[in-house]
């Protein structure tokens, strides 16, 4: 059976996605970018934006049961390579001890104000395994 997990983006329905999709014991989780939805801002420090990414994945994870941990698969799309260090420091925080297979791509991105875009795929238990 699938699930769908919304973050309450405004996105999400303007465009017709689901934060996360859960079928079976796996997760895939779209492409997250740095907003603060508390706030619908998105911050200016690229750093600030791959943390913001992290949280809004780690809890749609959360909601399927699982953790970043489980994340089997990440993709990262960075706007500009001079920003790479500051957000390469917050990702190996959060995945030096996981270490899922990477991609990271040099892209534009759907507004200006976006730096950072995050995708993962988990399966539930894998951090376990």
């Amino acid at each position: 059976m699938v699930k769908r997990i919304s973050s309450g983006s405004p996105f999400e329905a303007r465009i017709g996605y689901s934060r996360a999709v859960i079928d079976g014991d796996m997760v895939y989780v779209s492409g997250t970018t740095g907003y603060d939805y508390a706030r619908m801002e998105m911050p200016d420090n690229v750093a600030d934006q791959t943390r913001n990414a992290l949280a809004t994945i780690e809890k749609a994870l959360r909601e399927a049961g699982g953790s970043l941990n489980d994340v089997l698969r990440v993709r990262y799309y960075i706007t500009d390579m001079a920003d790479y260090d500051a957000i390469v420091e917050v990702l190996g925080r959060a995945f030096a001890g996981i270490r899922p297979a990477a991609t990271m791509v040099v892209c534009g991105l759907t507004t200006p104000e976006m730096k950072v875009e995050i995708e993962v795929t988990a399966r539930i238990g894998a951090g376990s395994s």
